[in-house]
């Protein structure tokens, strides 16, 4: 693909996708983005220990005993304006490396 035809494709897109597209765009000079859209997949075992895990948190949602979303967010604000929200950098662990 050249620039030109990248132009053309931009030119052709209706005003409702423009926003997509730049954002798409944006990511794709990222890299960030790059590095993630480009690493491969995920290929540790599932284990058993994992599994029932899931499984004790997805019964427990369904007994009723998640929180919200906004409950979440609210949490982690008090225990931010507390000081009580740890920096990852000061728990950065070279031996994990």
């Amino acid at each position: 693909m050249t620039r030109d035809e990248l132009h053309r494709l931009v030119d052709e897109l209706p005003d409702e996708a423009l926003n997509s597209a730049a954002r798409l765009l944006r990511s794709a000079s990222d890299p960030l983005i790059w590095m993630l859209d480009n690493a491969p997949p995920d290929d540790e075992p599932f284990t058993d220990d994992e599994r029932a895990d899931v499984e004790r948190a997805l019964q427990a949602l369904h007994r009723g005993e998640g929180i919200s979303l906004e409950q979440l967010i609210a949490e982690f604000e008090q225990a931010d304006r507390a000081g009580g929200l740890a920096d990852p950098a000061e728990n950065h662990d070279p031996a994990l490396e």
